[in-house]
């Protein structure tokens, strides 16, 4: 009996080794997937910004803090972006991702979007990002689809903001439902002094164009300000340009899995070339639609596709 049970303790920590593995070659994956991206995009705006959401383990090399930070994936992102570091609807702070956090906040602007269902607590999840040096984007309990304006700016200011470096605050607001036209919506940002402002490319099906985008790039105070578009490089959705009404789980072979609570969403083998093509590459690709559109940068969702997707 104990030869049995030793035997199958070496098989899980043999299995856990395997999958960790697998893991970290995913990860590394993603790391030269968002290298290309920005890559791609540079050619034709040197300035252009990337934000990666979540996966901060992907700042260091093979996604281990003990091995160091990977200056290849940090030279060509602008920042981090992080959901629910200290509050995941109540007070729960995420200490291991904290200290990866900490590591490179003198390098690389860190975005963290709290979702607070206490509007009591909304003042400490603030405090505590701030006390970090991180930008913080606190959604009370009506915001956790990022559907809502708040009706304050953390460090409000008239500003001239001309890198994602400058800014002290940001809008994070991808959810267009409460918004009967897309000049509503349009009006509904022009009219604040958000420092960046972070939003679909498109509204319903339709894509922004570069002169929408132009008037939100002033601030009502009469600030510069940034403006970066959502894109999910990690995840297929079923509501883009880019699916075909034949399209479903595993067909193409590289929708991979479902992802639970959005069923409009398949994790996808974000390594395979028909998907990273959709992402960047070409005239009708995803990242040259936002160069197109005018933005000043993206934010990926979704990088963390690696801890769920492993290689065949």
């Amino acid at each position: 009996m104990k030869k049995i049970i030793f035997l199958s303790l070496i098989a899980i920590s043999l299995f856990s080794c395997s999958k960790e593995k697998r893991s970290n070659k995913a990860g590394e994956k993603m790391q030269d997937f968002v290298i290309r991206i920005s890559n791609y995009a540079r050619q034709y705006r040197p300035q252009f910004i990337i934000i990666p959401q979540n996966g901060v383990e992907l700042i260091f090399k093979h996604l281990s803090p003990e091995d160091g930070l990977h200056t290849d994936y940090l030279s060509v992102i602008n920042g981090l972006g992080v959901e629910e570091l200290f509050y995941n609807g109540e007070y729960a702070p995420d200490n291991e991702r904290l200290d990866m956090l900490r590591q490179v906040i003198s390098l690389k602007k860190v975005m963290v979007s709290e979702f607070v269902s206490n509007n009591n607590e909304i003042a400490n999840a603030i405090d505590k990002n701030l006390n970090e040096g991180f930008l913080c984007f606190p959604r009370s309990s009506n915001n956790y689809d990022y559907s809502f304006i708040p009706d304050t700016i953390v460090n409000e200011n008239s500003n001239d903001i001309h890198s994602l470096s400058d800014a002290q605050n940001y809008l994070y607001l991808i959810n267009t439902k409460n918004y009967a036209s897309r000049q509503d919506f349009i009006n509904a940002i022009a009219n604040t002094n958000f420092d960046v402002v972070l939003i679909d490319l498109f509204f319903e099906n339709t894509a922004f164009s570069s002169s929408e985008i132009q008037l939100l790039k002033t601030k009502a105070n009469g600030g510069k300000r940034l403006v970066i578009a959502y894109m999910n490089i990690g995840a297929a959705e079923s509501y883009r340009y880019y699916w075909k009404d034949h399209w479903k789980l595993h067909h193409p072979s590289w929708l991979k899995k479902p992802y639970e609570g959005y069923e409009d969403e398949i994790w996808v083998k974000f390594w395979k070339k028909d998907w990273q093509e959709i992402i960047y590459g070409n005239n009708d690709s995803y990242t040259k639609k936002i160069i197109d559109a005018g933005f000043d940068g993206a934010y990926l969702d979704n990088v963390e596709a690696y801890y769920f997707l492993y290689f065949d």
